[in-house]
């Protein structure tokens, strides 16, 4: 992994091909950051295993001269963003969404699965065990982290925006917040609605876009830093959705033809490499599911 200097005190970490991956619309992997105060350090998400997790531990010694990582935080209960709590030494505080931590205290060993399925055997994740919450943030609230210094971060529950236990943090002195995968990557990459909810990952993105200032930056789950103009890309994507799903529905068309009539409309999208399996196999799906419903 590589890092980025955001401002004084404020870095994003990268996988290397990072830049390349996003230019071409592909996803990298997980991306993460660290916030420096004068007491220690906040660090953001732990990755997928030991090795992702030694890299971003030495990141952090080098670049704070060895300052303690007081808190770390995982921005969802996905194995790539927190299995590599375990690792992290246990004067750590660990922050996570209260849901998160019902997740994984109930899905570890699915989660994992799902990870060896998608990243291979003998990558370490066999032997991960779950490292949980000491501070849960509740559903819709935030919280404040005292860094020092007069460094002072927001971790914040703006609403359903992935998987019901998504976290943003924001920074305010260098305006940066990291959205985990909510926003998964720069354009053309696109939301993946994983468990549905259409409307208010929508209604959730317009409340992060609202909340950001112009010149804010934001650190997607799996790129590099966007400006707060590039989250139009992702809220023009989920509107299009919503608009032509519900207009097939109201025409009477089957899954089937909304995908198709869906799909036809919103070419302007298919940059994104992954296009064909988020938004024909699972994007529009959930979305005509919950709008057909609602009718």
């Amino acid at each position: 992994m590589v890092s980025e200097t955001l401002a004084p005190g404020v870095y994003a970490f990268y996988d290397t091909n990072a830049k390349e991956l996003n230019a071409k619309g592909g996803a990298a992997a997980t991306s993460g950051g660290l916030i420096v105060g004068e007491k220690g350090c906040l660090l953001i998400e732990t990755m997928l295993n030991k090795r992702l997790n030694d890299q971003v531990q030495q990141l952090s010694r080098s670049l704070t001269n060895n300052k303690p990582i007081l808190f770390a935080v995982n921005t969802s209960s996905h194995g790539d963003h927190c299995f590599g709590n375990m690792y992290l030494p246990s004067t750590t505080i660990i922050i996570q969404h209260v849901h998160t931590k019902q997740y994984v205290d109930q899905h570890l060993d699915d989660d994992k699965q799902f990870m060896i399925q998608n990243f291979g055997q003998g990558r370490g994740i066999e032997e991960i065990k779950a490292r949980t919450g000491d501070i849960l943030v509740e559903k819709g609230s935030k919280i404040q982290i005292d860094l020092g210094g007069g460094r002072l971060v927001e971790i914040i529950d703006f609403g359903f925006s992935q998987t019901g236990g998504d976290l943003f943090i924001w920074e305010p002195q260098s305006k940066v917040m990291w959205a985990g995968n909510p926003i998964v990557a720069p354009k053309p990459a696109l939301p993946w609605l994983l468990d549905g909810h259409l409307s208010e990952t929508l209604e959730t993105l317009k409340k992060v876009y609202e909340f950001l200032p112009n010149e804010g930056r934001l650190i997607p789950g799996h790129g590099i830093a966007m400006k707060r103009e590039d989250l139009r890309w992702h809220l023009d994507y989920l509107a299009a959705v919503k608009s032509n799903v519900q207009k097939a529905i109201d025409q009477g068309l089957n899954l089937a033809q909304t995908v198709e009539k869906t799909t036809n409309s919103m070419q302007e999208f298919r940059g994104y490499i992954l296009f064909d399996w988020i938004h024909i196999s699972l994007n529009v799906p959930k979305a005509f599911e919950e709008l057909k419903a609602n009718k």
